[in-house]
């Protein structure tokens, strides 16, 4: 992809233009990404409170009967969007589906175990784990170079 940059004095509000010879997802993607109005706040409750919660700090994100739940360093909140919701607010470069009902922060991962047929363990700094769904080993190998 071209990234082109124009500075120009006469430029009232910035304008951004895409050429590309057909619409793909990437450019579905940097079309959303473009358009939001604002940031996209996560807040989950705990212990009666309702917080704000940094990216930086979630560990995981799964769905548990009916609920949707958060892990985060600071301890578990309960969240009120879905799964699909919180994956169009999560950044794509350190967030990713491991599963129907759960989403992961890649940066919090330590390490991802192969040995085992046809998934893969991940462990993360807190010493944690979750499983990978066979449905989605072929991404993550992907990510992961492998």
């Amino acid at each position: 992809m071209q990234v082109e940059i124009k500075i120009d004095a006469s430029c009232i509000e910035p304008k951004v233009v895409i050429m590309t010879d057909a619409m793909t997802e990437e450019i579905d993607r940097m079309v959303k990404l473009l358009s939001e109005s604002g940031p996209q706040v996560i807040s989950g409750s705990k212990d009666g409170k309702l917080e704000i919660l940094e990216q930086k700090d979630l560990i995981r994100v799964y769905a548990s009967s009916g609920k949707v739940l958060a892990i985060t360093v600071h301890g578990e909140y309960a969240l009120r969007l879905r799964l699909y919701e919180l994956e169009e607010r999560l950044d794509k470069s350190r967030f990713v589906r491991i599963s129907n009902s759960e989403i992961i922060n890649l940066k919090k991962a330590e390490s991802f175990d192969l040995s085992l047929t046809g998934t893969i363990c991940v462990k993360f700094s807190n010493g944690m784990r979750t499983y990978v769904s066979r449905r989605y080993v072929p991404r993550i190998k992907k990510i992961l170079g492998v």
